[in-house]
């Protein structure tokens, strides 16, 4: 039995995602009969998720939505499965045909899921066939978080972001890759940078869409302030004065909130949804920067898979044990994308005191969800970092 468990360990299989029709009847059925509540005239957005949005997105879930062509899409990709640390892990890899293709780990965060990078894995993978150059071709791998989607749930404490960052690490190695470069956004950012410090023998470069960072102390960090950072730490002050109580609940008491997100697609909707709705680039309305069956496909695999609450526990066990303040990113190069409507973005000089940051680049357009909101810009942008690391 010794001899065989570690290749039990270390085995990968592979993984289609098939929801059980059962499942999608049962959905329709709560969808439809929820109870709702009521909302003060003319407030919106004001006390949370709009009423007025909220209904008419949910009927379009339990009526025109089609979780199965969305099912195919994510099907697309060769899905697999893994244990590592005792821990199921799910993930995409799709392979180049190019040769001399980097290996590239991309990493979601909350609320989002492997759902956010579909649009960006095809031109990633096979540049030549999107109008690009070979050259800047990647083999992708996407993994589900631990705790989300077919990566959940989590069966223990201490699934924090620097010990997935560990797994990521131990998933690269048993893929093959020697050589690698990661990507990420919200929770991936924080792997990311955990991942440069835990793996830099291997990893040639990372690339983040959100930086968090504190001023080093010098005399000049608030001066000469840009009207884009002005706006950036006018936007970082309202989020963490009226748009971070999730934090509080998800990081002190997401077991409490589980019990309502896992049995209330309505629920789960608004606590999603809203987030949604003030963290990216729109003029108002939320399908002006995602589709609405975008996001209803990433509120589907948090539903199918009944993983909000172990979701939510990314925040209880990195913030409790102090992950949540990666080290500096010094031993790899660092590139970072600012997209304007990101919660939190620290300044360049900032970053550049005490990271081995190369590149730096603002974008137009996007906000925290910046490879579902702006994907082809997105894919530009990791090209042209990995250009220098390569």
């Amino acid at each position: 039995m010794s001899q065989i468990e570690p290749l039990i360990k270390t085995f990968i299989e592979a993984f289609r995602i098939a929801v059980p029709e059962a499942d999608i009847e049962d959905l329709h059925l709560r969808l439809r009969g929820a109870r709702w509540p009521d909302q003060l005239p003319d407030t919106g957005w004001d006390y949370g998720a709009d009423y007025d949005y909220l209904k008419p997105l949910a009927q379009y879930w339990a009526g025109t939505y089609d979780w199965r062509v969305h099912e195919a899409k994510l099907n697309r990709f060769p899905g697999f499965l893994t244990e590592i640390d005792g821990q199921r892990i799910h993930f995409l890899h799709a392979r180049s045909p190019h040769q001399d293709a980097l290996p590239l780990i991309l990493t979601h965060g909350w609320p989002g899921s492997i759902a956010e990078f579909l649009q960006c894995i095809d031109p990633l993978v096979d540049p030549v066939s999107h109008g690009g150059d070979a050259a800047d071709a990647f083999h992708v791998i996407v993994p589900s978080l631990p705790g989300y989607g077919w990566s959940g749930p989590t069966t223990e404490p201490g699934w924090n972001v620097r010990r997935t960052a560990a797994a990521w690490a131990e998933l690269m190695a048993r893929l093959g890759y020697d050589r690698y470069g990661a990507q990420g956004g919200d929770w991936g950012s924080f792997v990311t940078r955990h991942l440069a410090d835990l793996d830099s023998a291997h990893i040639c470069g990372v690339h983040v869409n959100m930086m968090t960072s504190t001023p080093p102390g010098n005399d000049d960090d608030l001066a000469d302030l840009t009207p884009r950072e002005i706006a950036q730490l006018s936007r970082t002050q309202d989020y963490l004065k009226n748009g971070n109580g999730y934090v509080a609940i998800q990081a002190t008491r997401p077991q409490t909130l589980a019990y309502g997100l896992n049995d209330s697609p309505i629920g789960l909707l608004s606590w999603i949804i809203e987030k949604f709705w003030a963290w990216s680039d729109h003029d108002g309305h939320p399908e002006d920067a995602i589709s609405r069956d975008e996001l209803l496909t990433n509120l589907s695999i948090y539903w199918f898979t009944q993983t909000a609450g172990s979701s939510a526990r990314m925040y209880y066990e990195s913030i409790t044990s102090g992950a949540v303040s990666p080290p500096d990113v010094t031993k790899v190069p660092l590139g970072i994308g600012w997209y304007p409507d990101e919660i939190i973005m620290a300044r360049k000089r900032w970053v550049e005191a005490a990271n081995n940051l190369i590149y730096w680049h603002e974008a137009d357009r996007g906000g925290h969800f910046a490879a579902m909101e702006e994907p082809a810009a997105f894919v530009d942008d990791v090209r042209a970092f990995f250009r220098l690391v390569r």
